[in-house]
């Protein structure tokens, strides 16, 4: 056998290399660990051990990572998912704690069906809020389920919020089937009759004394009464949403406004069973755009005015919307007895389909019979019809201004207005009282009643307050 003999140094060399070569191998072998999605910041894997109406520390990694924003799911606190237990106090903590966070977003997740009591979501909140809606979320399933202690009129209410975000891929289900067959609710009875109406219900999105808010993507259905409505608010964005109800579900107006200013609504599909949009006094700076209508009772102004108050409604503008198979198109509508204006309305590219008043202005509205005649009245004035074309229900006439005695309607617009029967004979006879304006273009049919210039008489007899 051959003998080697190695010398000291080179032994030193050896065994260097060797330490050197097992150090390296166990770096190549070591591994930090990769946090979950569980573990990072979009998500919370426990209810927080903190107050959730206190804000997280930067170093709180429950809450969040320092390049993410919080998502605080709904269920880490608490609630169930499972459509019939009652998850609103999960809910109430998880707003706390969403509220609290900048960029905070209450996540209803995809997998769950939500039932929450009526509540008050209170701001102000941090910056960037939103609350995601990717699952179902729904009140108690009618009037015999609902809380004695809850109002029967709203049901989520968000108050006092800037810059909030309401948002998802999911649907708010409003379960309104068991309200609108409440004896006291008013409903189309045989030969053209109604039944007795109106009593409490639950409108279902009610946003309040709010700024700067965004509702897009959501699906909105079967409201017990109003799908939303946005009250004494300012800077509104409604992009995307699907609002649906039945042709006769009462009362079920998809998006109402008043008190409100600068609101854009865009993109969306509403069929309900009373107004598509409505718009109340104090609203001014309205663009409706790219909406779909119908069935419904068409886009309002008003109701206005009544019992004899003040109502102000200005620059309101309506562009390429659809409105088919409902009982109005565009139409403005106020009570005797009032006061104020609606001035600068602008109704522009609209396709009708099947629409029984395709345009109305109505200053005699009134749900009974028992109104009586007043002089006082909203001031109409400025209103322009652009490019209205399309087909009418030949069950009344297709134009329809009925203004009032002492307050006429003045600079009435007309150009482009094209109107068929969508089935039967053509009705060439439209209705004018008091009404004054002047027509581009010609009209089909002709509107042979609208009167020339401006009435002498008319600021006389004007208490506008606006």
């Amino acid at each position: 056998m051959a003998i080697f003999r190695v010398s000291f140094p080179i032994l030193i060399v050896i065994i260097f290399l060797l330490s050197s070569l097992q150090s390296s191998t166990g770096r190549n072998h070591f591994h930090k660990h990769k946090k979950s999605p569980q573990d990072s910041g979009n998500y919370i894997s426990q209810p927080p051990q903190l107050s959730p109406a206190v804000p997280p520390t930067a170093s709180d990694d429950l809450y969040n990572s320092s390049s993410d924003p919080c998502v605080f799911d709904v269920r880490s606190f608490g609630a169930i998912g499972d459509g019939s237990t009652d998850d609103t106090q999960a809910f109430r903590e998880a707003w706390k704690a969403a509220c609290a966070a900048e960029s905070g977003i209450l996540l209803v997740p995809s997998d769950g069906d939500f039932m929450i009591t009526s509540t008050i979501f209170s701001g102000p909140c941090q910056p960037g809020f939103v609350f995601q809606v990717d699952g179902v979320l729904m009140p108690p399933d009618g009037p015999d389920c609902w809380p004695e202690s809850d109002s029967k009129r709203q049901w989520l209410v968000f108050y006092k919020l800037d810059v909030m975000t309401l948002r998802g891929e999911g649907t708010i289900e409003g379960n309104g089937e068991d309200w609108w067959n409440l004896p006291c609710k008013p409903h189309r009875g045989p030969h053209g009759t109604t039944l007795p109406g109106p009593c409490d219900s639950p409108a279902l999105i009610r946003f309040f004394m709010s700024s700067n808010l965004t509702v897009k993507d959501l699906r909105i259905e079967n409201s017990p009464q109003f799908h939303m409505k946005f009250d004494g608010c300012e800077g509104v964005h409604i992009e995307g949403l699907k609002i649906n109800s039945p042709a006769l579900s009462p009362n079920t107006d998809g998006i109402h406004i008043e008190n409100t200013k600068s609101v854009g609504i865009h993109n969306s599909m509403i069929s309900n069973g009373d107004d598509c949009i409505s718009i109340g006094t104090g609203c001014s700076n309205v663009d409706i755009e790219n909406v779909t209508c119908g069935p419904s009772h068409g886009i309002s102004i008003g109701s206005l005015g009544v019992h004899n108050s003040q109502a102000c409604v200005s620059n309101i503008r309506v562009k390429n919307a659809v409105i088919r198979n409902s009982d109005n198109g565009v139409r403005i509508k106020t009570w005797q007895g009032g006061m104020g204006s609606v001035t600068s309305i602008s109704f522009e590219n609209i396709i009708m389909e099947n629409v029984k008043n395709c345009i109305i202005i109505d200053q005699y509205y009134c749900l009974s019979k028992q109104c009586m005649n007043q002089t006082s009245a909203v001031y109409v004035k400025d209103v322009s019809y652009m490019n209205i074309k399309g087909t009418y229900d030949v069950r009344s006439p297709p134009i329809h201004f009925a203004c009032s005695d002492a307050v006429p309607c003045t600079n009435i617009t007309m150009s482009d207005v094209e109107l068929l029967p969508f089935d039967g004979e053509l009705v060439d006879d439209p209705f004018c009282w008091n009404a004054y304006g002047s027509m581009e273009t010609l009209t089909i049919p002709p509107i042979s009643c609208l009167q020339d210039g401006e009435p002498q008489s008319i600021k006389e007899n004007l208490r506008l307050g606006c």
